[in-house]
């Protein structure tokens, strides 16, 4: 449900049925004279696009569609399904006590609702719509890559597992943001319209995910391989998704540039450029304490996002110009994506002064000084 494509496809007739082949497009790419557009085809071909007519796969004699023997293998590969259905377990159990609390916490238990705290909420509403889902992914694990619960329900838990990734990735932005904000530019800092303009991000950061993301609804995701006797879900991509070759090219350089890359670059300016102010500015515990807090973030960030991007770019070009793919390791990857929605509410911990303070209550450990609290929460968040 969560995967690009990772094979090649062959035809038998190739034309009442053509095919998206990579040596094919390399061949028209270099015949091309303007270099603009060999780079837009180029990126545009990176991922083996299957073309179909009317259906994901042709049946009878004039026209079959076949992947390539290491797809099938891919598929056959009961291991590595068995270790993802297992890491995938244990995110959801994490996933669903750990960010369920943190929502009851966040919405019911902590006042007043500063930015930073719209923007956890915001967070955890992802992080809780990503563990609802995984328990699907796990069944079509577990059932040999084989999905029973038709093209609507692959299309909606795709787009679930993609709004988590992206919408966490812009929602630390917005947070690192909000610090820099706080703690650099506090002269420029408007009190005043920080809750309202942290509502219109968050509004922002969906419209934009969703918008990008909007193929995803109105495909059918699934692909029949009758060598296997399987229905995959979203594990091979058809190149019918989006109707032109110019279109995939916004699609992947949103996914990988826009949502991704930027965000990434905006969040380390954020952080570093906190870290550096407070490192001069004093030497006091509390802001040494802050300044960890301002690494874990950003090493949160880099371990769970950016592995799963760089291998979705590198795979993309191994697959077009060497005929080769680390998509078994792009798999891993995104489980290794997962992982935030468990991390998240222990950043919360330590970002939140009155998230912090209930926790410690609900638990029964002591919660330190007010004046403390306070001054932890004052130096990191600029609050």
């Amino acid at each position: 449900m969560v995967h690009f494509l990772s094979g090649t496809i062959t035809n038998t007739n190739p034309i009442s049925s053509p095919v998206f082949l990579s040596h094919n497009i390399c061949t028209f790419i270099c015949n091309r004279h303007t270099h603009t557009h060999t780079h837009t085809l180029a990126f545009a071909a990176s991922l083996r696009l299957l073309e179909v007519t009317d259906h994901p796969v042709m049946t009878g004699n004039s026209s079959r569609t076949h992947l390539d023997n290491a797809t099938l293998s891919l598929f056959q590969n009961v291991n590595t399904s068995i270790a993802i259905s297992i890491i995938y377990m244990i995110v959801t159990g994490i996933n669903l006590v750990g960010n369920g609390l943190s929502m009851w916490l966040l919405l019911f238990r902590t006042t007043p609702k500063t930015p930073s705290i719209i923007f956890m909420i915001n967070l955890t509403l992802t992080d809780l719509a990503l563990g609802t889902a995984l328990p699907f992914q796990i069944s079509y694990q577990l059932h040999g890559y084989n999905w029973t619960l038709g093209s609507r329900m692959c299309s909606f838990l795709t787009l679930v597992f993609y709004t988590n990734m992206y919408c966490s990735i812009l929602t630390m932005m917005a947070i690192g943001i909000d610090r820099y904000m706080g703690i650099v530019k506090p002269m420029s800092f408007r009190k005043n319209k920080r809750k309202a303009v942290a509502i219109f991000s968050c509004f922002l950061m969906w419209s934009l995910v969703l918008s990008i993301l909007h193929p995803l609804m109105t495909t059918d995701l699934t692909f029949e391989i009758p060598e296997l006797r399987i229905t995959t879900c979203f594990d091979v991509l058809k190149k019918a998704m989006l109707p032109s070759v110019a279109s995939w090219s916004a699609f992947l350089f949103s996914l990988v540039f826009a949502l991704f890359l930027f965000p990434f670059c905006v969040t380390t300016f954020c952080y570093v450029s906190v870290i550096r102010k407070l490192a001069r500015d004093s030497k006091t515990a509390q802001k040494k304490r802050a300044i960890r807090l301002a690494f874990v973030v950003l090493l949160v960030f880099v371990l769970c996002f950016a592995p799963n991007n760089i291998l979705l770019l590198v795979h993309s070009v191994l697959r077009l110009f060497f005929d080769k793919s680390v998509y078994m390791a792009y798999k891993l990857s995104l489980c290794l994506s997962c992982l935030n929605s468990c991390l998240d509410p222990f950043i919360y911990y330590f970002a939140s002064k009155d998230f912090r303070m209930k926790l410690r209550e609900m638990v029964n450990l002591p919660s330190v000084t007010s004046a403390d609290s306070m001054k932890m929460e004052t130096l990191y968040s600029g609050q």
